[in-house]
């Protein structure tokens, strides 16, 4: 299979020099990567922690056809990567993509301080924010839900794994999240944990068939799900 695996953080620029991000540094889609080459599949991994790569891996792949990595960092930068690979006649040479990255939710739309009269707001437009203004404001508005573009608009039909992190959710309650976000996104499988638990175990399924996953055990059980599916659709009927 050719297998695309996105992995890491969006940042989402306040000015040229800062941004607003998340805790996520890409080593559980790394991981992946780098069992779904040691299983024999062709993998194009699109990470803003590259240097992953070389830190889980004895001996890293070498850059080829058979393993690939393209750096991203903003939002807008994934956005363009996936669209380029997995939209339209592209997409049809990719079997799977494992979508593990933590995108950004809402993207920056202004800056702004004080204004001159009592409750104006003005916006700044600078390369780098100075430091003595008394207050600012950032207004942030959603993003596009980028694994809910794989689908349609742009007409992947390949295995998609979706990734859904929940906070303080009981199991029962990740599952019952996890479905509904898998139905919404039209996924094959879908691998959810919480933020607590995530260090511990996973849960991947789809429908009603869910199981608990130890963390170790996550990259080969989920490439081997996500094999079974592959396989079961070649099959067809």
């Amino acid at each position: 299979m050719k297998i695309v695996v996105t992995a890491g953080n969006t940042q989402v620029l306040v000015d040229r020099v800062r941004c607003i991000t998340n805790i996520f540094t890409g080593r559980t889609g790394t991981r992946l990567a780098l069992e779904a080459h040691r299983r024999g599949h062709s993998v194009l991994l699109f990470t803003s922690h590259p240097e992953v790569v070389v830190e889980l891996a004895e001996q890293p792949p070498a850059a080829g056809p058979a393993f690939q990595v393209r750096r991203f960092r903003t939002f807008d930068d994934l956005h363009a990567l996936m669209r380029e690979h997995l939209a339209g006649e592209a997409g049809r040479s990719v079997d799977a993509l494992l979508h593990c990255a933590a995108v950004s939710d809402y993207e920056v739309t202004g800056v702004y301080t004080l204004g001159p009269e009592a409750g104006q707001r003005q916006p700044i437009h600078e390369g780098k924010l100075k430091s003595g203004y008394p207050e600012l404001w950032i207004r942030l508005v959603p993003t596009l839900k980028l694994i809910d573009q794989v689908r349609q608009p742009w007409g992947f039909t390949g295995i998609v794994v979706k990734f859904k992190l929940e906070v303080g959710l009981s199991p029962a309650e990740l599952q019952q999240v996890a479905e509904a976000a898998r139905q919404r996104s039209h996924a094959d499988l879908v691998c959810a944990n919480t933020l607590e638990g995530m260090a511990e175990w996973a849960l991947v399924g789809n429908g009603a068939h869910y199981a608990r996953v130890e963390r170790h055990e996550l990259a080969p059980r989920l490439l081997a799900a996500v094999e079974h599916a592959y396989a079961q659709r070649r099959a067809g009927p």
